[in-house]
């Protein structure tokens, strides 16, 4: 919003004079009000990007015309003025939310500051506002969280109602099913929109940090605590925090967090100072909250306070007609990411797809759909490409062995190139097997380096440097 038109009200024909002339000068559309009485009914004709008020004037006076403006309007800034002798004014003018003031007699070219600035603010204004609405846009619950089957239809409902207001939600749902995508649209279409947006696994960080990484602490509350830490708590401050995996956090740690939930305030390890912090919670747990109450292990208060608004998401088993849609947005992923040849799938493919159960849901199904479009030489991905989900049989008469499938890949892939034109044939080939051969191990293993290892049976060392080298990335559950 720039400024573009202007209400001046003054019940002094001279000051209304000046101001029209020299506004007009400026370009921009100027109405004019001998009292409040017009003033208010001219705000209710037009809609002003800025009114210049007289406090004092026939009818309501500028003060109560501001808070009638506030009320109705509030995106329209407002000026005062006000004689000198009437700062007292002045100040209450600024209380009740005028953008500015200017004191009479007063300089035209202190109203032109203030006009440029105004200029200026509501070019950032205008500016935030777009990037908010883009980032909105592109967080559309329907782009964000793929599927349209009934189950899914039905957290779309809740999403759409909680979403515009400030209550705490807990996610449910098995691993894999997409509950920190959920936290995510969540906070993008509310009004927290633009402030922070922090996610914490409660059951990654171990118990004797995880008071540290919420709270944060003073520096020498502890050895090691060489300087102040800031806690989630405060980082996410006007934002939106996600508990994931709450229900393995420590009872005694339960016992804090219902606290900020009751209080909305923290106190950092080791410190004294209660510090206010405004922050959305949306937690998220894939266990059974309730039968942990009952079994004494998790607080039943904070399971009240922390349950306000439930929303549990189904399994992939029970949605297997939005699959064939994910698998068209992780090929897309793939393709836009990784490069991969692969454009989409055949009939049998989709079908194997579908009837498999997928008991890492979402997550197992990406993956599956990201290792097969890497490793597939051909533009369409068969059954062939996910031996996983087959035994590795389909295009292998006679014989599913692993050796078997890679040869008969190889022969695949071969017949794509001219052989006498390769150099390093055997080191390409390697490089391609290890990669995906020590992803599927770390996988198995929740990144446990050292278990891979062993499994491998390779040194941890080794391991690391191809790692480092391969350039995979280390996913912890």
């Amino acid at each position: 919003m720039s400024i573009r038109r202007i209400l001046v009200a003054d019940d002094e024909e001279s000051i209304r004079w000046v101001l029209s002339k020299a506004l007009n000068k400026q370009g921009f559309h100027v109405d004019l009000a001998a009292s409040g009485t017009e003033a208010m009914a001219l705000f209710r004709q037009h809609s002003f990007d800025m009114a210049i008020l007289d406090i004092k004037m026939p009818g309501p006076s500028g003060l109560d015309l501001l808070s009638r403006f506030q009320e109705e309007r509030p995106e329209t800034l407002v000026v005062i003025m006000t004689a000198e002798s009437s700062m007292k004014n002045a100040v209450e003018a600024m209380k009740r939310g005028a953008y500015d003031y200017i004191t009479k007699p007063f300089d035209l070219a202190a109203l032109d500051a203030i006009i440029l600035k105004a200029h200026k603010a509501s070019a950032v204004t205008e500016e935030v506002h777009r990037l908010k609405e883009e980032v909105r846009e592109h967080y559309q619950l329907e782009r964000t969280i793929i599927g349209t089957s009934k189950p899914m239809q039905e957290v779309y409902k809740v999403l759409g109602k909680v979403a515009p207001s400030d209550v705490t939600v807990l996610v449910t749902g098995e691993s894999g099913t997409g509950k920190e995508l959920v936290a995510r649209a969540i906070h993008y279409n509310s009004p927290r929109l633009g402030k922070a947006f922090l996610a914490l696994n409660c059951a990654a960080i171990p118990r004797e940090l995880l008071e540290s990484e919420l709270f944060g602490f003073e520096k020498g509350a502890f050895t090691g605590a060489t300087e102040r830490k800031i806690g989630k708590f405060e980082q996410a401050n006007g934002g939106t925090l996600f508990l994931d995996e709450i229900g393995d956090m420590p009872l005694e740690l339960q016992a804090k967090l219902l606290r900020v939930l009751q209080e909305k305030e923290i106190t950092r390890t080791g410190g004294s100072t209660v510090i206010p912090v405004d922050v959305r919670i949306v937690a998220a747990t894939n266990q059974q909250l309730q039968e942990k109450v009952k079994a004494k292990e998790f607080r039943e208060d904070l399971f009240y306070r922390l349950n306000v608004v439930p929303i549990t998401l189904p399994p992939l088993r029970e949605r297997p007609e939005d699959i064939p849609q994910l698998m068209d947005f992780f090929l897309q992923r793939a393709q836009d990411e990784l490069g991969v040849a692969a454009r989409g799938f055949t009939e049998d493919a989709v079908a194997l797809l579908k009837r498999y159960p997928w008991p890492g849901n979402v997550r197992e199904l990406e993956n599956t759909i990201q290792r097969g479009a890497l490793l597939s030489p051909d533009q369409m991905l068969t059954p062939a490409d996910f031996p996983a989900l087959t035994g590795g049989n389909d295009r292998v008469e006679g014989d599913s062995s692993l050796e078997a499938l890679i040869a008969h890949k190889l022969r695949t892939s071969l017949t794509q190139v001219d052989v006498n034109e390769l150099d390093n044939l055997y080191e390409m080939v390697l490089f391609q097997m290890e990669r995906p051969l020590i992803n599927i191990v770390l996988e198995k293993t929740r990144g446990n380096q050292v278990r891979t290892a062993e499994i491998l049976g390779i040194n941890r060392n080794t391991l690391r440097k191809k790692i480092q080298l391969l350039g995979i990335e280390v996913k912890r559950d």
